[in-house]
């Protein structure tokens, strides 16, 4: 694509928004595009389908909704309306990026009074459905498997979606959703009626294939994960015993200016105890990863997000499509095995046009997967051993444990009440 559209500083004000946009806009103190939104707005504005290669942190969320609620607001609906028949429909691969883009839709439709449903498992069903069943639906943000439910049972009607997005396809694809989102828009009107915008961080084959099955001749727009990888992101690895790590974590946080950190682990139970370790040596910090409740990750993610915990310790797939603007730090306990994770772990910090530190440890078992990383991002990683005074010993454990190992459930309750009546 022409770097004189990527490089130019587009204003919000330059497209023709609505009014109520345009007002929750300015109260977000968005005032200029990120390329992906600069590129893609004045297409999806039009009503052209796209497909856009773009990670997470680099704005595509606002970039979508804020074609769906410019064209929800400029064509309103004057006759009767039904409940549970949503005009867009958002579908996203995990809970915690479908809660995070129905909160963006809330903040940037707030003067527009516009109904935004979600939809994830692991949450009370009934609760869904009477926030469904309240007033006519205009948005709904789903995860596939609890929209499948909520299809299934009659209790959801997508024949009268005039807008579809699909998020973050090739986690979708990696995580064996496809046939679900497949299920999903066979139900939805045909791509010709539709408008259809479509997400990835990478274009496979796979995911080509099912742009053209399901978008009408999509304008193909591609941003450069390395620049969103490099710009704003100090990263260093430093070269480290696994016997070091917890001493060198341990000094990274105390140090000044590690004030809201999120670490990153590959596995459940070495994330728990190291958010264990750290709570017991007097930091506050929260557990992030799919063993945890639901409520509990919406209650701990709210605490990080306010500043009331220091730290946060996450895996892969809590970590995705976290949106938090002052992270200060990143630091990957251990490296990711997949290089792709690596850059999503580290868009978490370096946002809304702060600089941030990314933070490796790289020890005999791992460092082998530096190489791939370093392809991935076209660039050679500042390797190096840490100072001395980072490798001080931690002091003495001075709380008792807080995130034990969760007991083993009976039974295999899927967290949804029983199927309330069809209601069409």
């Amino acid at each position: 694509m022409d770097n004189e559209i990527t490089d130019q500083k587009i204003k919000f004000a330059e497209f023709n928004l609505v009014d109520p946009l345009n007002r929750a806009i300015a109260d977000l103190g968005f005032e200029y595009c990120t390329p992906i939104q600069a590129q893609s707005l004045v297409y999806t504005l039009e009503g052209h389908d796209v497909t856009g290669r773009a990670q997470t942190g680099t704005g595509k969320t606002a970039a979508f909704l804020i074609s769906i609620i410019n064209d929800l607001v400029s064509n309103p609906i004057t006759e009767e309306r039904y409940v549970a028949e949503p005009r867009a429909l958002i579908i996203a691969p995990t809970r915690e990026l479908v809660m995070q883009i129905a909160s963006d839709a809330q903040n940037l439709s707030k003067y527009a009074d516009l109904h935004v449903v979600t939809m994830v498992g692991g949450e009370d069903y009934q609760k869904q459905l009477r926030a469904l069943d309240k007033r006519p639906v205009d948005i709904v943000v789903a995860t596939p498997g609890r929209l499948i439910d909520f299809v299934q049972n009659d209790q959801v009607y997508l024949g009268m979606v005039e807008m579809m997005v699909i998020d973050e396809a090739d986690r979708m694809l990696d995580m064996g959703f496809i046939p679900q989102v497949r299920s999903i828009v066979a139900r939805t009107p045909a791509k010709e009626c539709r408008q259809t915008l479509l997400f990835s961080a990478t274009f496979t084959p796979e995911i080509l294939e099912l742009t053209k099955r399901w978008a009408m001749d999509p304008i193909m727009i591609e941003i450069e994960p390395t620049q969103v990888a490099t710009d704003t992101i100090d990263q260093i690895v430093y070269l480290v015993t696994t016997e070091d790590k917890y001493k060198l974590l341990y000094n990274i946080i105390s140090a000044e200016g590690a004030d809201k950190v999120i670490v990153f682990n590959n596995r459940r139970d070495q994330v728990r105890k190291l958010a264990d370790n750290l709570h017991r040596n007097g930091i506050s910090c929260g557990l992030l990863s799919g063993e945890v409740a639901q409520n509990k990750r919406v209650h701990t993610l709210e605490a990080f997000r306010e500043g009331k915990l220091q730290v946060l310790v996450a895996t892969d797939v809590a970590g995705r499509g976290l949106h938090i603007d002052d992270v200060t730090h990143v630091v990957n306990y251990s490296l990711p095995e997949e290089a792709e994770d690596y850059v999503h772990r580290i868009g978490r910090t370096g946002r809304a046009g702060n600089v941030g530190t990314s933070i490796s440890f790289a020890c005999e078992e791992d460092s082998f997967l530096l190489p791939n990383i370093e392809e991935k991002l076209g660039m050679k990683l500042p390797c190096i051993h840490p100072a001395e005074q980072l490798l001080v010993e931690p002091p003495a454990f001075e709380r008792a444990s807080k995130f034990k190992a969760p007991a083993k459930a009976a039974g295999g309750s899927s967290g949804r009440g029983a199927r309330p009546p069809r209601r069409h």
